[in-house]
């Protein structure tokens, strides 16, 4: 517990786009569970959010290892941190694909 709360901390001190998307959801969840929608849309829509969150610390993990091992420019490194940012960009489509189809479908 003590670790996840210290990397909680890291990734909120260190990392914009955590910080960021930590903000995104505090808004996000408490209007998720106050909207007028099934409780399987709102678990979705919760869902939705924490994932982007959960990929972000993927993301920002992957990213401070490939910084650890070498901050020298090599196509390796850059397409790690590639794939890495383009999942959390996957998981914000995902956002916006399930709250689209719970709030209006």
């Amino acid at each position: 517990f003590r670790y996840s709360m210290a990397g909680l901390a890291a990734a909120y001190r260190n990392e914009d786009a955590f910080r960021q998307e930590v903000w995104l959801a505090i808004i996000l969840i408490p209007l998720a569970l106050f909207l007028p929608v099934s409780a399987i849309g709102k678990a979705l829509m919760v869902a939705s959010v924490l994932l982007v969150v959960i990929v972000e610390l993927i993301n920002s993990a992957l990213e401070a290892t490939v910084d650890r091992i070498s901050l020298e420019q090599h196509h390796l490194a850059k397409r790690a941190k590639d794939i890495g940012s383009a999942a959390v960009f996957v998981a914000l489509v995902n956002v916006v694909a399930v709250w689209g189809l719970v709030l209006f479908a």
